[in-house]
């Protein structure tokens, strides 16, 4: 399958058996493999809460230190305030870009 030249391939390696069993998974559940982790890779990008709280666990698991997950847990926070304060959504920071856009056109 051709891929644009804004795309990249991910890939990795695992055993058989997981495989086998992945896909089981997600054809009891209706997913592609392809549509299985695009939605991983948006739930970490858009720090969906229930994707966080599993990396977190993850992170315990692997005995990532106290003191660097503090710290981004704490960066995690102020954004979550900061956003809340100015009560800005998606939708309002397009729309700020878009006045600025028709403002500053040489921008």
């Amino acid at each position: 399958m051709p891929y644009g030249k804004d795309e990249k391939v991910i890939m990795f390696a695992t055993n058989d058996k997981d495989h086998a069993d992945l896909k089981i998974r997600l054809y009891y559940n209706g997913l592609g493999q392809g549509e299985f982790f695009r939605l991983v890779i948006a739930s970490v990008l858009e720090d969906d809460e229930n994707m966080l709280e599993l990396i977190e666990k993850f992170k315990e698991q692997k005995n990532v230190s106290k003191t660097k997950r503090a710290v981004v847990t704490k960066a995690r926070s102020r954004a979550k305030n900061i956003k809340r304060q100015f009560k800005l959504d998606e939708d309002d920071i397009e729309n700020i870009f878009d006045i600025l856009e028709k403002e500053y056109p040489e921008l």
